[in-house]
């Protein structure tokens, strides 16, 4: 039961970028005193490496990208951001709907089509979150959860240069999701990248506030973080609890 809260805790923030979903594990982390991803178990071969590209990841997320998300927090009012995040949410509803339906959760692909259509029509192109006004709560599938179901081995922890924390499983996954994100279709190729810009944007100013959260060695904590979190959204928040019912 602790586990379980801690992790529907950090469920109800819901982000799409990596560093989003990463920094949400990361709070897991901070309060649990105890992990259902064991130290044992962490297949990390590529750390010289991942360490080095964690670092320059880092380093550019100081310089670049958390300055202009603070000032992007600063000078667009705070209902603008609502709505611009909504927006982005439900344009990543599509592809929670594609992996529901590849993972047979026929339930919860009914649940997001509706929600889709609801933010879709009254909520004026999803920049309103009425579905989740009246109870249509937002799931989170990816294409790499897709694969996790279909038994593939998540392979070794990486760190990917710009997109943070994976694994070799998630890294396809990934490829996926950015392949068949519907923003690909927008064909003015300077709209699409100002598009993915301020959804980048928007999801890191989300986090601000959340960077202190971080302890220790910043490399460790992010990568048990995130195969935490992942193995929680694999196993739908089903955690076995390592005590039982002791």
């Amino acid at each position: 039961m602790l586990l379980g809260n801690f992790y529907r805790l950090g469920e109800s923030f819901y982000w799409t970028t990596p560093f989003r979903k990463t920094v949400v594990a990361c709070m897991t982390v901070s309060m649990l005193s105890c992990s259902p991803v064991a130290a044992s178990q962490v297949s990390d071969p590529w750390r010289k490496t991942n360490t080095i590209v964690f670092k320059w990841n880092d380093y550019f997320d100081q310089l670049i990208v958390k300055p202009s998300a603070f000032a992007y927090t600063t000078f667009i009012p705070r209902f603008l951001r609502q709505g611009i995040g909504n927006f982005f949410s439900n344009v990543d509803d599509i592809n929670v709907l594609a992996n529901d339906i590849l993972q047979f959760k026929f339930a919860a692909a009914a649940g997001d089509s509706s929600r889709l259509l609801v933010n879709s029509t009254i909520g004026v192109a999803g920049f309103l979150d009425v579905a989740s006004s009246v109870g249509l709560r937002k799931n989170e599938e990816d294409f790499g959860q897709t694969l996790a179901v279909w038994g593939v081995s998540s392979g070794p922890y990486v760190m990917l240069p710009v997109f943070g924390a994976s694994t070799v499983r998630d890294s396809f996954g990934l490829v996926l999701d950015t392949v068949f994100n519907p923003l690909q279709l927008i064909e003015d190729r300077s709209l699409r990248l100002g598009l993915f810009l301020v959804d980048e944007t928007d999801s890191r100013s989300d986090v601000l506030a959340l960077d202190e959260l971080i302890t220790g060695n910043r490399y460790l904590f992010i990568r048990d973080a995130y195969l935490q979190r992942r193995e929680y959204l694999i196993n739908d928040g089903l955690l076995v609890d390592p005590f039982g019912d002791f």
